[in-house]
């Protein structure tokens, strides 16, 4: 099938399942599943960049879509930030959570799909290119 000619449906079904990618300076595991929502986990190999992951924590979730070949990623949730909160007064507090909401209002992370299939993607972002894998 020539890649040029895939539609956004056809890109969507060869995304559903579980890749492996990585980027600079973190290594992904991303899964999508077939309601559109998605699971990934983030980790930072860059000691400096350790902090923001202790900040956010490594799992984040979302929705996904797939338009004029463009992967787009809405984060929804932050379960591992340090700033949902377990108060003992009140139940608990997702601040993280919220503003993962209200961000994903105005950003949308964004991926080029280049090139697809059942096993390998090759996607780019704002300036990189990005290869990845289908590990299920």
């Amino acid at each position: 099938m020539n890649n040029h000619s895939i539609t956004d449906i056809e890109i969507e079904k060869f995304l559903i399942g579980k890749w492996r990618f990585n980027k600079d300076w973190e290594i992904n595991s991303i899964k999508f599943k077939d309601d559109m929502t998605y699971e990934q986990i983030k980790v930072q190999t860059f000691i400096l960049n350790k902090p923001s992951e202790l900040i956010t924590g490594h799992n984040f979730t979302g929705l996904w879509y797939v338009n004029e070949r463009r992967l787009c990623l809405n984060l929804k949730r932050v379960p591992n930030s340090f700033f949902n909160l377990q108060l003992p007064i009140l139940s608990q507090i997702d601040f993280a959570d919220m503003a993962a909401r209200l961000t994903s209002l105005f950003i949308t992370e964004k991926y080029e799909v280049i090139n697809i299939n059942s096993t390998q993607f090759l996607m780019k972002d704002v300036n990189k290119s990005i290869v990845g894998i289908k590990i299920n």
